[in-house]
């Protein structure tokens, strides 16, 4: 059987994975592949071996509007892969979890490649249930074109306070090789988003980096929050401390049918008991708060030094976070 553009751009078993230079990158999925594949980037677990290339530009010339789609972005380190899989009813919606073309195309802004990625995205195997999208870093910096394209999108924005987001990406030399390596290829947006002016010296220690993302992410969520009527901020600890309670509350914000008998289960049951990007791993609510407790006490100057940085920059923190406690997820 020939595939038509109409196929790629209709069926999610036709996942665009990726860009290879002028070519997009597809691979073959079915509900079972997405539900399993944790993560869609390099770790995806498709349905068959076999990629197909299509050139971009191929694809541009038919690109259909993308169909209605909610969001769960989030600053990393701070639950949201174990939202998202609890929000994954394999029967029904669909969760897309860290797509790589999404990835992609956040480290150029203006790169005209969103669209495209936006609609196939949406696709869905049930019309009635919209595909969830979770991003990551670096797809917080498309905010804004997010927002034009869809500004009644539902989102979550998931997000820690400055000291709570230190304690969870300072915490190991992997979590501070990933930090310092996001934040030199995001440098420039990053100064922007937090009012640097041109040509002022980037953060240098692992502390002010840190704190200079956390800042800049703020501030995206922030507007997101003003021009997004269904945007909605979730602070991670209040995740942690009553799962079940904010469950109900995203998936009735994000229209995922899940009872309250099904949450229950979820909540009490493997996924909220092992790590989440590595179910073998045993990890739950306790080890977190034990591991951040020690956090604490060997991170202690480095916390001074990370609010020290954000107190030089007047009330943009301040004002950032009253914009997001204002459309609270439970209120």
């Amino acid at each position: 059987m020939t595939l038509t553009l109409a196929d790629l751009f209709a069926s999610p078993d036709h996942y665009l994975h990726s860009f290879d230079g002028d070519a997009a990158v597809f691979v073959p999925m079915d509900r079972a592949a997405y539900h399993r594949s944790i993560f869609l980037d390099a770790r995806i677990s498709p349905a068959a071996e076999g990629a197909m290339r299509v050139p971009v530009a191929a694809l541009a010339n038919a690109v259909p509007a993308a169909a209605p789609t909610a969001w769960i972005m989030h600053v990393a380190h701070c639950g949201s892969t174990l939202l998202a899989r609890a929000l994954d009813d394999a029967d029904a919606n669909l969760v897309l979890r860290e797509p790589q073309a999404l990835r992609q195309i956040a480290f150029a802004p203006e790169d005209p490649r969103l669209a495209l990625t936006a609609s196939m995205l949406s696709k869905r195997y049930r019309a009635d249930r919209p595909t969830i999208v979770k991003g990551n870093v670096p797809t917080n910096f498309l905010l804004p074109r997010i927002a034009a394209m869809a500004s009644a999108a539902p989102v979550i924005l998931l997000h820690l306070s400055l000291r709570d987001y230190l304690l969870a990406i300072l915490r190991s030399d992997n979590h501070r090789t990933w930090l310092r390596a996001v934040t030199t290829q995001l440098a420039g947006q990053i100064a922007f988003w937090t009012g640097q002016p041109e040509g002022a010296a980037s953060p240098a220690s692992d502390a002010e980096r840190a704190a200079a993302l956390w800042l800049a992410q703020m501030r995206l969520y922030a507007e997101a929050a003003a021009i997004m009527p269904n945007a909605r901020s979730l602070d991670a600890e209040q995740f942690f401390a009553t799962p079940a309670e904010v469950l109900t509350a995203a998936a009735a914000h994000l229209a995922v049918p899940l009872s309250a008998s099904a949450i229950a289960a979820r909540v009490a049951g493997p996924l909220f008991a092992t790590y989440s990007k590595n179910p073998s791993v045993a990890f739950g609510n306790a080890e977190r708060l034990a591991r951040r407790h020690e956090a604490e006490r060997d991170l202690a100057p480095e916390l001074d030094a990370a609010a020290g940085w954000i107190d030089a920059r007047g009330s943009a923190a301040a004002a950032a976070l009253a914009a997001l406690a204002a459309v609270p997820l439970l209120g």
